[in-house]
């Protein structure tokens, strides 16, 4: 396993169309929109959880957070699960024995964890009666809330549903709905170098996530969530530890011949990265390299111009190296 040594930034970006990309159970589930703004929301949590299901399911990945059911149908909780990592029996002769077996197995089999951290409960029986604590983890990867670029428009609608209202009745039930015809969300992320020492991250991991990001996003195929598409994963590497330039995810734009509301397809928008570009050209001496994978049908523009986003990094000086997914 290769030891993480240097920080990186992530911007990730994917679109959806007449889906839901995150409801709000408080809203009766409706797509998450700033309502000042008009821009539609994800939130980390929906995006971890997509990653975290790839990797279980796909990648044959141990994670932490799972739901997992017993046979009288309960569903554990947080202390239940953490025992599933406790690899002697209780009971103890101290606390802290416990704690640590499980700490250390946590670490070692659980890629979630190693990525984003979390507070694991604990409750273990010692020889002297019970004791309760917690492990903490900073995660070394962060991901700020997902937002679209452009402001998004929502659709109601109603519809009958298959059964009768109730018993002998002869009406079917309605039920109603809320989508959106088109978002393209931007997430940005941030691997910390000194976090994960802490929770023995390694490159092999980050691998991993991003193939959670892209694979995953593309790969959700739910009723809301078909047609999610990955179009751009970026990557920047820095040299040194302790550094990075921030807020890369705000040097791209939407631009687009339609108000924002009307967009309905990639087609219709280009992404402008002039800003982008001179940025990473002023810090290029602190760069590693930038890393990328592009969906074909994205388009990108320096100053209104199309241009090629690969060549335009390699120009300003910054090497580059693809990503493939």
């Amino acid at each position: 396993m290769t030891e993480i040594s240097r920080r990186s930034e992530i911007v990730f970006l994917y679109d959806i169309k007449d889906g839901n990309p995150n409801g709000d159970p408080l809203d009766e589930n409706k797509p998450r929109i700033d309502e000042e703004t008009g821009i539609n929301l994800v939130t980390d949590v929906r995006f971890k959880r997509t990653i975290r299901d790839h990797l279980y399911n796909f990648k044959n990945k141990e994670i932490f957070v799972r739901e997992i059911s017993d046979e009288n149908g309960s569903i554990q909780d947080a202390k239940m699960r953490a025992r599933d990592f406790l690899t002697v029996e209780e009971p103890l002769d101290s606390f802290e024995t416990g704690k640590s077996i499980i700490n250390e197995n946590l670490l070692n089999d659980c890629i979630d964890v190693r990525l984003f951290g979390g507070t694991v409960p604990l409750e273990l029986k010692l020889k002297k009666g019970k004791d309760t604590g917690s492990i903490t983890h900073t995660g070394p990867v962060q991901f700020k809330i997902g937002r679209s670029m452009h402001k998004v428009f929502m659709k109601h609608f109603r519809g009958t549903g298959a059964f009768a209202s109730k018993e002998g009745a002869s009406q079917k039930t309605f039920r109603e709905e809320d989508f959106l015809p088109y978002s393209l969300i931007n997430f940005y992320g941030i691997i910390n170098e000194n976090a994960a020492k802490n929770t023995k991250l390694s490159e092999e991991d980050i691998d991993l996530l991003l193939d959670g990001m892209w694979n995953g996003t593309k790969n959700l195929i739910s009723r809301s969530k078909v047609g999610q598409v990955p179009r751009l994963l970026f990557k920047v590497n820095y040299k040194e530890g302790n550094y990075h330039i921030g807020d890369l995810n705000n040097l791209f734009s939407l631009k687009s011949d339609l108000i924002d509301e009307e967009i309905r397809d990639i087609s219709q928008v280009r992404i402008e990265i002039q800003r982008l570009v001179e940025v990473l050209g002023k810090n290029k001496d602190k760069i590693e390299n930038a890393q990328l994978c592009l969906d074909g049908s994205i388009v990108f523009t320096s100053g209104g111009k199309e241009i090629d986003f690969e060549k335009s990094l390699t120009e300003a000086g910054i090497s580059t190296e693809k990503l493939s997914m």
